[in-house]
């Protein structure tokens, strides 16, 4: 038998012995130790998962043309794309929508911007429920609606309704106007142009709530004097003859916000690569929705009926005479449209001041940065390597004249108009 030479004591170790060191050395490593310094997604694997915490996600949504990125997002494969299995459910109201969201039912909806600001402050009858925007759906695109027979005596000046709300009065039948939602910004507009007229929209008339599919019913026998909604409904109420447009809302404030894609805090704190690729897929959706020469087909995915493609591209026609070309139509990407904005935020918290929604000054720049989330969007932005327009600090001025400033005194601002509700 073949003798193995016994080792030199100054001979290399066997790779057994080795072994052996290293792992009685490691008995002493902890794993924390071992990925100190390591970005916190890493431990565990050699390079964090961008997979969304939840794949499966059920969109809420009402049957108006701006909730059109979710729509195409998911018919186009775009949530698929980055992991969403998206589900598009339509609610009856946006009451509906809203306890949906607040229940789990639904994970992110189609939204009014005002609504997660209510929300999370518990306004107008709103359930308290902490709800975060990190996304602009649109911008313009709404209108108010007027009954037929004003034509010829009320055009785009409110002021011009005054007499007829002053004679409806004295016969004790007060002239009645409709929105979607009270804290929601078809309620927001239609108080304004009201108010620019002269007009107490909590006093001189009656302010009722219509879901937006039922706004063209209700005027055709006569529940309604005029209403504010999205489209396609304006549209419609001059294509069946009962209504007229008075103003867009881009006449009443040039490129506002308008509608939102919105989630809860708590589901966002536990999804937050979700809410992320969410926000990409919607991106996408919404370049694509710029191209005017997809919006024929936007027009056949979304609502089917062909007559809105008009407006969709900037040809308005309000129904009494007046058309013009309007480069403010309804967008979805451009002009940095996208952005959580929190001047806007903070202009919605002045008219709920202004009209009594709270009582006593609110949070301004607290309520802002807690809904209005620009560092999710942000990160979602960089990741897919778009450069958007980034955070705006100037302000506007509105069609009556009234100049906001987000850095100025915005409690001096909701009180300084004169046709007001304020409380406390």
């Amino acid at each position: 038998m073949k003798m193995i030479p016994t080792p030199k004591s100054n001979s290399r170790p066997p790779e057994l012995s080795r072994r052996r060191f290293l792992g009685k050395t490691a008995r002493g490593v902890t794993l924390a130790g071992l990925f100190a310094g390591l970005p916190k997604g890493w431990i565990g694997s050699a390079f964090a998962s961008d997979a969304p915490e939840t794949s499966a996600m059920n969109f809420g949504m009402i049957a108006l043309t701006d909730c059109s990125p979710i729509v195409i997002a998911h018919e186009k494969g775009l949530f698929k794309k980055y992991g969403i299995t998206s589900t598009v459910t339509k609610g009856a109201n946006w009451a509906a929508i809203r306890d949906n969201l607040s229940t789990g039912s639904i994970q992110a909806t189609h939204m009014l911007i005002g609504m997660p600001i209510a929300s999370t402050m518990g306004l107008a009858g709103s359930p308290k429920k902490p709800m975060i925007i990190p996304w602009l759906l649109n911008r313009n695109g709404q209108a108010i609606t007027l009954k037929s027979e004003w034509k010829g005596k009320v055009g785009a000046d409110p002021k011009a309704i005054k007499p007829l709300v002053e004679q409806a009065k004295k016969l004790g039948e007060p002239l009645s106007f409709a929105m979607t939602f009270p804290p929601g910004t078809h309620a927001m507009w239609m108080r304004y142009y009201l108010a620019a007229g002269g007009i107490n929209p909590d006093k001189d008339i009656s302010l009722i709530v219509v879901p937006p599919a039922q706004m063209v019913s209700n005027m055709r026998i006569g529940k309604m004097d005029g209403f504010c909604v999205g489209e396609p409904w304006n549209t419609r109420s001059i294509a069946d003859g009962i209504g007229y447009t008075s103003v867009s809302t881009q006449d009443i404030w040039q490129d506002h916000p308008e509608k939102v894609c919105a989630f809860t805090a708590d589901f966002t704190d536990k999804n937050p690569k979700t809410v992320k690729a969410v926000l990409k897929a919607l991106h996408e959706a919404s370049v694509w929705l710029d191209d005017l020469n997809n919006r024929p087909e936007q027009c056949d995915i979304v609502s089917k009926p062909t007559y809105i493609n008009g407006r969709l591209q900037g040809h308005y026609d309000y129904g009494d005479g007046r058309k013009k070309e309007d480069e403010f139509y309804m967008h979805f990407s451009k002009r940095n449209c996208n952005y959580p904005q929190p001047n806007f935020c903070k202009w919605f918290l002045t008219q709920y001041r202004r009209w009594g929604l709270v009582s006593g000054t609110p949070d301004y720049e607290g309520i802002a940065k807690k809904v209005m989330r620009t560092d999710i969007y942000e990160e979602a932005m960089k990741e897919i390597g778009y450069d958007h327009g980034g955070q705006e600090e100037s302000g506007w001025t509105m069609f009556d004249g009234m100049a906001f400033d987000p850095k100025g005194d915005l409690e001096a601002y909701a009180k300084g108009f004169a046709v007001n509700n304020l409380k406390g």
